[in-house]
């Protein structure tokens, strides 16, 4: 699966690890449900460390789609919220 950071890249991520990045975007849609813009912060920045350590950087000559968006860390609690469909943003 390819991931892109907005503003960052794309990341190849192995299958075996959907499991642990849905477990954050769990956290994330709970941390944007209530409204806790620090706890939003965290869990955003976390998910996408994550996305980080446990894929692989495409080279930035690679064309190839993304299966996911994920947003840059600078995005908004508001600016989220539009973003998430019902499944958040990791389907699955």
């Amino acid at each position: 699966m390819i991931m892109r950071i907005l503003g960052e890249g794309q990341y190849e991520i192995a299958a075996s690890h959907l499991d642990r990045l849905n477990a954050l975007d769990v956290v994330l849609q709970a941390a944007a449900a209530s409204g806790d813009e620090a706890e939003f912060a965290a869990g955003l920045r976390e998910l996408l460390d994550t996305v980080r350590a446990l894929g692989t950087r495409l080279p930035d000559s690679d064309l190839a789609p993304s299966d996911l968006i994920l947003p840059d860390e600078d995005t908004s609690l508001d600016e989220l919220q539009e973003l998430l469909a019902d499944e958040g943003l990791i389907p699955g």
